[in-house]
């Protein structure tokens, strides 16, 4: 799976939701028409973000020697640096109030990936517009929960033959009948929340898993994907009924990104900072908040210390958490590596 530019669409996706966070939390505009924009654009980022996970994901599954070896890729991949952006903060929370019962339930629900059951630390945030100590954590339970699926996802497509893009379509509409329509269904306050969880994700993850699936066409025609996925993309925006495109839409449009020729523009080429990015982001900005920085030096100086730092540690984490972590075989390790 080389000769692409994946981890430059990784990294992009990731400054994106950065982007959109720096703009909500520090209530630069708040609910204004800017915010609104940006939470679009973070949206499709974290859209896009399934996408590339299902086809990358997929990829990694089928070259594993074993059921354990695919999990423990997996586990390698994701949770060093998770638990790392789950106990740093613990540890500044216990240090700051001394509330060990606070500060054992959010470790507690938070390395298991149950976020929303304590978001907030004690002493941490509470004066902020959003007190959750990193609101971008949601999207990694849905990860998990796509990765315990995959295996057996992949076995029945292997089994169904040719059948397999009748399988992959019913989890595409299925996943897309949870997200549209639980909402409108289910009156409940929680609804909008439980929608956007697996399944309603998995038309996304379909959709990679797909693109794996055709990986070599993809390669060989990538304005044709482009131009295809450009057209259902804008169609789902066009009129809601023609949401549910959107996956599919998107997905094209990554293949066209990731394979249209020209260089390769290796963005893990010093360090695959991208997932760094990502799960550091959020609680560097409401620190940042916190301390007053953004009122006190302004947007451009606040904006710029946050790039700052969340490129900093997210480096630091690759170089100490993540690539120690990882076999020396790994595809990150060998992409950083220039190989």
């Amino acid at each position: 799976m080389s000769g692409n530019r994946f981890d430059l669409i990784r990294l992009v996706l990731a400054t994106t939701v950065f982007a959109y966070h720096g703009v909500a939390l520090t209530a630069l505009v708040p609910s204004g028409t800017l915010e609104a924009q940006f939470a679009v654009g973070a949206e499709l980022a974290i859209q896009g973000f399934f996408i590339v996970s299902g086809a990358l994901v997929a990829g990694s599954f089928a070259r594993s020697e074993t059921l354990a070896d695919y999990a423990g890729k997996r586990i390698r991949r994701l949770y060093p640096a998770y638990a790392i952006v789950i106990l740093v903060p613990a540890a500044v929370s216990l240090a700051l109030t001394g509330n060990l019962a606070g500060v054992a339930r959010y470790i507690g629900a938070n390395l298991v990936f149950l976020n929303f059951l304590s978001p907030d630390l004690p002493g941490l945030f509470a004066g902020n517009r959003f007190t959750a100590v990193n609101g971008a954590l949601w999207t990694l339970k849905v990860e998990v929960m796509f990765y315990i699926a995959l295996p057996l996802i992949a076995v029945l497509m292997r089994r169904m033959g040719p059948a397999r893009w009748a399988l992959l379509l019913l989890l595409y509409a299925g996943g897309e009948a949870w997200r549209l329509l639980l909402p409108s269904l289910f009156d409940h306050p929680l609804a909008p929340e439980i929608s956007r969880q697996l399944p309603g994700q998995m038309a996304f993850f379909a959709s990679g898993i797909a693109l794996h699936a055709v990986w070599d066409r993809a390669r060989s025609a990538p304005w044709l994907f482009g131009l295809a996925g450009l057209a259902l993309l804008a169609a789902s925006f066009a009129h809601p009924a023609l949401m549910p495109v959107r996956a599919v839409g998107l997905a094209g449009l990554i293949a066209a990104i990731a394979f249209l020729p020209g260089p390769p523009l290796n963005a893990a080429r010093f360090g695959d900072v991208s997932y760094g990015v990502y799960i550091t982001h959020f609680p560097i900005l409401q620190a940042l908040v916190m301390a007053g920085v953004f009122v006190q030096a302004g947007a451009v100086a606040g904006f710029t210390a946050a790039g700052v730092l969340v490129f900093a540690a997210s480096y630091l984490l690759w170089h100490f958490v993540e690539k120690p972590a990882l076999r020396p075989s790994s595809h990150y390790r060998q992409v950083a590596a220039g190989q």
